[in-house]
């Protein structure tokens, strides 16, 4: 118990908040974890294996800049609608509530939300601890 009441006062610490503009994009963290609920150390390929949930507001006509991830990327679309647009296969994907995303592996891509609704996108990554989880394109 004072396991979850020191994450969630960490959460509560390290939310980001919305500026002024209407089209930033704010990312909450939800939970950053080495072990299962339990206390069992998860199982990755690698080294000092942990696994990071945010949740994604994406206000309507914001944009993802170009990015890739080096390593599992998870995401589930609470509400909204997200265009996802592939730079090096050329393919685009649309994903609306209810879908589950398995993020591309070292691919670039960058994203939308093309409608007048807001996106709340829940994102779980697993990587070594620390990792870079989003490489942005120079």
């Amino acid at each position: 118990m004072r396991l979850i009441a020191g994450v969630m006062i960490a959460m509560a610490a390290s939310t980001m908040t919305a500026s002024s503009n209407e089209n930033t994009v704010v990312v909450r963290p939800v939970t950053r974890t080495t072990t299962t609920m339990t206390g069992q150390p998860i199982s990755l390929p690698g080294n000092n294996p942990e696994v990071t949930v945010s949740i994604y507001e994406i206000p309507p006509g914001a944009k993802l800049p170009q990015h890739r991830h080096p390593n599992i990327r998870y995401g589930y679309m609470l509400s909204g609608h997200l265009r996802v647009t592939n730079a090096d296969t050329g393919s685009v994907s649309d994903f609306k509530t209810g879908d589950f995303i398995v993020e591309s592996l070292g691919q670039w891509h960058s994203a939308v939300n093309p409608d007048n609704e807001p996106i709340k996108l829940l994102v779980i990554d697993q990587a070594a601890a620390g990792a870079t989880i989003v490489e942005p394109r120079p």
